[in-house]
């Protein structure tokens, strides 16, 4: 099974971010026979490749990643995490499922529609690209964004992008991801005056003033979300203040809290409206804003249509759209892609021990591949 084989190599190396371990060596001696052009972004450490098949057109791609997380306690696995054994009717070892069965998929596929007759003259109309990075579960720094950069910079975009995250919950082609939430993080400090907590004249606490403006943030409804996302999230992370004296009031409280939000709302609009709700309470302080990620969305069009019936066709089932979960890369690659969709294998195991992938999903999913890029070539 050639997805297999592919996984199988891909697993053995012991990628674990930001290293590639010749991961991307190895996606560039599958891709250079099909007349790909191999660009390395190489960035501070990060691995990035950059391959593309067609100079004209509109442009598909597949966007992944080579790393993966640590393989925690190695005792605690069945099989070692960088040995690929198939077990009980699964593939074993870190990054089976997250993500490298996906990137063995999609090399496939793009094989195959490569060397089809019918498609030659299809797929010169239109091209094919791989984004793939080491930096994906790591800091994220120095990879997808560097790429994007680098792109963006020579007027060269995307029109369709799959990413291929692990996505799915109960089986192969129940979910794919068309949109992400953004993050916006903040760090609150509440200034007050120290002393002594038997002189309360003498003390101005700002745990006490800031009680009520938290109240006030937790209640707020920031939006009501829309078709596609829930309403945006607000979340106190962490609260520090005080000494270690149980006698001395604090001169300064800490806050760090956390929006997850939607395309229902903006990053101005949410600053705007913390720093007003704040401005209205008898206190002194200052904030710290950190755009983590901006939120995406891709409405229903060309490629969910491609992709849902490709699932549809496939494996018989209606996959669901979900904008759910952290953020991915994909958050880099909107900037210069409008159409954009996560879809990989079941998510159950990713990150943990004897992560897993079941071999009879591997077929199955470079078939979706192929047959979503297939239809997006055609077009």
């Amino acid at each position: 099974m050639p997805v297999l084989e592919k996984a199988r190599a891909l697993i053995a190396r012991p990628s674990i971010t930001p290293e590639d371990a010749g991961c991307l060596d190895l996606v560039t001696s599958w891709l250079t026979p099909l007349g790909f052009s191999i660009e390395r972004m190489d960035v501070g450490g990060v691995s990035n490749l950059w391959a593309r098949r067609g100079a004209s057109g509109k442009l598909i791609c597949f966007a992944g990643h080579t790393d993966v997380v640590p393989t925690g306690p190695l005792e605690q696995w069945t099989s070692p995490p960088f040995e690929p054994t198939v077990r009980d009717g699964y593939l074993y070892g870190r990054g089976a499922a997250d993500m490298k069965s996906s990137i063995a998929a999609c090399v496939v596929a793009m094989e195959r529609l490569v060397n089809r007759r019918e498609l030659a003259n299809a797929a010169s109309a239109n091209s094919l690209a791989l984004l793939l990075t080491s930096d994906e579960e790591g800091d994220a720094v120095d990879g997808t964004v560097r790429v994007v950069e680098a792109l963006r910079a020579r007027n060269e975009t995307i029109d369709f992008c799959i990413v291929g995250e692990p996505t799915c919950v109960n089986r192969l082609g129940d979910t794919m991801k068309n949109g992400r939430r953004g993050s916006l993080s903040a760090s609150l400090t509440i200034k007050g005056v120290q002393g002594h907590v038997a002189y309360p004249h003498l003390v101005k606490n700002p745990v006490h003033l800031a009680a009520p403006a938290l109240a006030e943030l937790v209640a707020t409804t920031w939006d009501t979300g829309n078709e596609y996302f829930p309403p945006t999230s607000f979340q106190i992370s962490n609260a520090h203040a005080g000494t270690g004296a149980g006698n001395v009031v604090p001169g300064t409280f800490e806050i760090a809290f956390n929006f997850r939000f939607s395309t229902a709302s903006t990053v101005e609009g949410l600053q705007s409206r913390v720093h007003a709700l704040l401005d209205r309470h008898p206190f002194e302080y200052d904030i710290r804003w950190t755009l983590g990620a901006k939120p995406f969305l891709t409405p229903r069009g060309a490629l969910c249509a491609a992709l849902t019936d490709a699932v549809a066709t496939e494996i018989g089932i209606a996959a669901e759209l979900s904008t759910t979960g952290g953020t991915s890369d994909g958050r880099f690659i909107a900037d210069i892609c409008p159409q954009l969709v996560e879809f990989g294998p079941i998510n159950a195991s990713i990150h943990k021990l004897d992560e897993r992938i079941a071999v009879a999903d591997l077929e199955p999913l470079a078939r979706i591949y192929e047959r979503t890029f297939d239809r997006l070539l055609s077009n």
